[in-house]
């Protein structure tokens, strides 16, 4: 039976470059009963979201997939322009029509 790996033999690039998670590191935190549980340090999103690649004017039926693959080539990236915006969920971001939309640069800090 394979043994489940311990937090400090999980590598923090276990997600591929483009995830919000790619260099977050795995941890373990023992509960007060004792049982472990893993999970990733929290991911801080930077207050400045770096130089904008584009402003964006939010028209009935855009996705924020699509926004991110119309900008960037990866649909995967929308979690970019969501911090870049401020939003915790990213369907606010086209929630509406006319909505002015930050598009962060690509390799910036959003």
């Amino acid at each position: 039976m394979t043994q489940p790996p311990t937090a400090g033999s999980v590598a923090p690039d276990r997600f591929p470059p483009h995830s919000r998670y790619a260099g977050c590191e795995v941890v373990t935190t023992t509960l007060p009963d004792g049982t472990e549980r893993r999970h990733l340090t929290r991911r801080v999103v930077p207050e400045d979201p770096g130089p904008a690649l584009a402003e964006h004017m939010v028209i009935a039926g855009d996705r924020p997939d699509l926004l991110a693959h119309t900008y960037y080539g990866d649909s995967l990236l929308s979690w970019r322009i969501a911090d870049a915006n401020r939003v915790l969920d990213p369907g606010e971001l086209v929630a509406e029509p006319g909505r002015v939309v930050r598009v962060p640069a690509p390799g910036g800090a959003g």
